[in-house]
């Protein structure tokens, strides 16, 4: 990591930086994703900032959710019941709270902020996500998914749940490295695809240059504060997607700020999302919802968790179309 030089001051303004929409693979760009609400449970709103219709993916990271910071004293709290999940990792990362996963391969797992649950769905697993009854009373983090890539998504689930991550510092900063690599400090979670997950947070007002791969796309989200990111202003509610060639991402930002740094590998394969489920093609979500509808083994039961399991939805009316990262039909 180093220091941070006097930065590009390009203003983003219209959803993209002036005069550049889509950054090619050696021209590095920003383009501005605005969020927007959505209910998750019965209790908890999120800003979902991925997929977008202008950016679906960023490397292989496929879904971001970020939520709170809430006030959640006196009150239920994040109340998921069992659903299933196929073709992706989740990856949870707390700032506040504490939220109790529990799987259908028997995991339970309190996490807390600075610690990660990366739970791998395979051919399919059922999890529910519910706040302690003794919870803290304030609840905010991030939920993600990683696509997994064709070797990877027919095999069996699993669960990992990493309780000490590498953290680099500078200045006044600090780097906790969540997922992939930054500066020669690698994450012990398992992943299938060459991906970067990273949290800066600012014990005092400052910068630096977080070092990436030039191969990677990258993209950053405010969880605390504002930021300045690659020589744009950002705060919470918005995704700022960095393309390519960027050979390390510039953040300054005051005392208190957190900042979510994400990248990866351009990924290749078309992928179906709808409902819980990453797939290929139409029939594959079609024979997953059929099978979670009928219970069948391929999800397990969360034997951990007294709440009915959710419905999964009905399917649409049209035939859903494979998509690639950018957001065109395959």
């Amino acid at each position: 990591m180093a220091e941070p030089g006097s930065g590009d001051e390009r203003v983003v303004y219209g959803g993209s930086v002036a005069g550049q929409d889509e950054p090619g693979q050696d021209e590095p760009g920003s383009v501005l994703l605005a969020g927007h609400d959505v209910p998750l449970g019965r209790y908890t709103t999120v800003r979902r900032l991925l997929p977008h219709r202008r950016r679906r993916m960023v490397g292989a990271w496929c879904f971001v959710d970020h939520f709170g910071p809430d006030d959640v004293s006196g009150r239920p709290g994040m109340q998921i019941a069992p659903h299933p999940h196929t073709g992706l990792q989740t990856v949870t990362w707390l700032a506040d709270g504490e939220i109790l996963h529990a799987d259908s391969l028997g995991s339970v797992q309190p996490i807390v902020p600075g610690q990660l649950n990366l739970m791998t769905s395979g051919h399919g697993i059922a999890h529910s996500e519910q706040s302690p009854p003794d919870h803290p009373p304030v609840m905010h983090g991030l939920q993600l998914w990683v696509a997994l890539p064709e070797e990877a998504r027919h095999g069996p689930p699993r669960f990992e749940h990493h309780a000490a991550l590498p953290v680099l510092r500078e200045g006044g900063a600090s780097v906790t490295v969540v997922v992939g690599e930054v500066d020669g400090q690698r994450s012990p979670a398992r992943v299938h695809s060459p991906l970067l997950g990273a949290e800066v947070r600012f014990g005092r007002a400052g910068g630096l240059v977080v070092p990436v791969e030039p191969g990677f796309e990258t993209a950053a989200l405010v969880m605390r504060g504002s930021a300045r990111i690659a020589g744009s202003t950002l705060e919470p509610g918005a995704l700022l997607y960095l393309g390519r060639g960027r050979p390390g991402i510039e953040v300054e930002a005051a005392a208190g700020a957190r900042v979510f740094l994400l990248g990866g590998e351009p990924f290749a394969e078309p992928l179906v999302m709808w409902w819980n489920f990453v797939g290929r093609t139409h029939e594959e979500i079609v024979r997953a919802r059929a099978d979670w509808a009928a219970g069948a083994a391929r999800f397990g039961t969360v034997t951990a968790c007294e709440e009915e399991p959710l419905p999964a939805p009905a399917m649409p009316t049209v035939r859903l179309k494979a998509r690639d990262r950018h957001g065109g039909s395959a």
